[in-house]
């Protein structure tokens, strides 16, 4: 049972209910509280850190299905909106957007804090830890900064009321701020309080700075290759080391308990992970204390998977559908999870879930894919609860993974992949580890055949099947459309499958009440169309970058030129 004193991230609540809207944090100095009677002592310092581990990077913490979502902009989701960015209806902001001076206003803060910490009277290596945190969340938010909109200003100052205009300060390019960026995160494996420290359990330690850093330089790594910037081999070997450090400390490895076919997906509804070695930080939520809407939300608009997705699992074999002969076809979603990769049905709804279990005993279970309240027909279970307790209006308490150890794997995987270092050594302490949680069959290289249908024709197999690997794994979990930019893949969401759900043949379709699918529409080959206007979304080279909104570029023509093609 979980208790306030055991709270995986430490929140102060009577701290937060306490400050108004204009927290004082935003507003130094005042005459209650100023920089002059602040950052005294140890304490001081710690609340000051507090405010920014609410932007800390939960994953699916929110809607899942939201307009900005990285999911529903990839080719993993199809939902029943289209997607305005990836339609190519998104437009030049005439404000916000993501740059106004409220945008940058938490990097500012942590460079206020950064500028003072030192005055507290503690020990070096106690103010050091929180400035590490600082440094932690500097690279973090300057990161998302560089993913939206390329080059962006690099403010290491504080700004002040009467210096806000600084902000205004010409763009630094992409690979300059990143430089940066590593450097933030070099300081912060650096200084943070050990992992083994108990008086920093729940805070950014070295180990989750060492997550945080092998998923930066692995994107940023790919991305200098694939969008031919160069020197991408110095933070692909900071992603090796990063993520090698976390292996090797042995405090973390693969959740299993034994149950191949349920342990995926139980991983991902469990009300404490305090002690769940997959674990490398994750949001604890406590009754009536701090508690979120992800399974409501879930059941309101069921995130739909695309067929493009559906494909790209395996069969139990470790062959690709087109090159199996277990692969039974896809007339019904019954025959498609036949001999599939175990996840399949722990991702999917398929025949047999349980939607609610009742506190009678009873429980609802799925029989036919629940069309048309599930666009594509096939409903992603992650994260979603049957206890109709998850479901009261933002009164869950599942708690949340922040970093997981199987994306360190991942990293660890790709990164030596892409150096040209994996071996099968490398593939057995990663792939197969994360595998042999459902009794999947192993990644054996010498045997990897080219799947004929990849969505990366070019790229050698290896490279291929991790990424597929990556996709399967991780999906849902808000990373696939910055895995995307980093390939400069975005050509990936023209494939008309991203578009497609689940086929509804004749004889399927007469299984429902006629009312439920009259108006659900399907192509030549009997897939459901999610959009009945559209066969195909078009991507643009420029959606590779957001626009900076018009209002700041007549504030200052230093940031001129427009990002491309905007």
């Amino acid at each position: 049972m979980k208790t306030r004193n055991t709270i995986y991230i430490s929140i102060l609540i009577l701290f937060a209910a306490g400050c108004k809207k204009e927290d004082f944090l935003d507003r130094f100095p005042q005459d209650a509280i100023s920089e002059q009677t602040y950052f005294k002592n140890e304490n001081d310092l710690k609340l000051y850190i507090n405010r920014f581990y609410d932007y800390l990077p939960v994953q699916r913490a929110r809607n899942p299905t939201a307009e900005d979502s990285t999911d529903a902009r990839s080719d993993n989701y199809a939902m029943g909106n289209i997607n305005t960015f990836l339609a190519g209806q998104y437009v030049v902001p005439p404000s916000g957007g993501g740059w106004s001076i409220s945008d940058w206003a938490r990097i500012r803060n942590i460079n206020f804090f950064l500028q003072r910490y030192n005055r507290a009277t503690i020990d070096q290596t106690v103010k050091n830890y929180y400035a590490g945190e600082a440094h932690f969340f500097r690279a973090l938010f300057y990161w998302e900064k560089v993913k939206r909109f390329g080059a962006v200003p690099w403010l290491s100052l504080d700004l002040s009321d009467t210096s806000s205009m600084a902000l205004y300060g010409p763009r630094q390019p992409h690979k300059v701020v990143m430089d940066s960026v590593l450097a933030d995160l070099n300081f912060a494996v650096g200084n943070t309080a050990e992992a083994t420290n108990t008086n920093f359990t729940g805070r950014i330690t070295k180990d989750v700075a060492l997550a945080l850093k092998g998923r930066i330089c692995l994107w940023e790594g790919t991305f200098r290759k694939y969008h031919a910037l160069g020197d991408e081999q110095k933070f692909l070997t900071e992603a090796v080391s990063a993520s090698e450090t976390l292996i090797n400390s042995g405090r973390y490895q693969i959740y299993k308990t034994g149950n191949p076919s349920s342990d995926y997906y139980n991983l991902f509804i469990q009300e404490e992970l305090k002690g769940n070695r997959e674990s490398i930080l994750a949001r604890r939520y406590i009754k009536d204390v701090s508690m979120h809407n992800l399974t409501r939300d879930i059941s309101n608009v069921w995130p739909a998977l695309t067929k493009n997705f559906v494909r790209s699992f395996l069969m139990r074999d470790g062959r690709p559908t087109a090159l199996s002969p277990l692969y039974q076809g896809d007339n019904t979603l019954d025959d498609e999870q036949i001999d599939r990769d175990p996840r399949f049905s722990q991702i999917i709804a398929t025949r047999g879930f349980s939607f609610t279990n009742n506190a009678d005993g009873t429980k609802d279970l799925m029989t036919l894919p629940r069309i048309p309240s599930v666009v594509t027909g096939y409903a992603l279970i992650k994260n979603y609860s049957p206890d109709p307790l998850q479901w009261v209006q933002s009164q869950s308490t599942l708690d949340l993974f922040i970093f997981r150890y199987a994306e360190t794997l991942l990293i660890f995987a790709e990164a030596k992949a892409e150096l040209g270092e994996a071996d099968q050594t490398v593939i057995d302490r990663t792939i197969n580890e994360i595998r042999s949680r459902v009794g999947m069959a192993n990644m054996v290289i010498a045997n990897l055949v080219k799947d004929p249908q990849s969505d990366f024709p070019g790229l050698p197999v290896l490279l291929d099947e991790i990424r597929r690997e990556r996709r399967i794994e991780l999906v849902g979990e808000g990373l696939r459309f910055d895995d995307l930019l980093r390939w400069k893949a975005g050509t990936l969401i023209e494939n008309p499958e991203t578009i497609l759900g689940m086929k509804l043949t004749p004889a399927l379709r007469a299984q429902y009440p006629a009312s439920q699918v009259s108006n659900v529409q399907v192509d030549a080959n009997y897939y459901i169309r999610v959009y009945p206007n559209i066969t195909r979304r078009v991507w643009n080279d420029k959606m590779y970058l957001y626009p900076i909104p018009a209002d700041q570029l007549t504030l200052n023509p230093a940031l001129l030129p427009q990002n491309t093609g905007w």
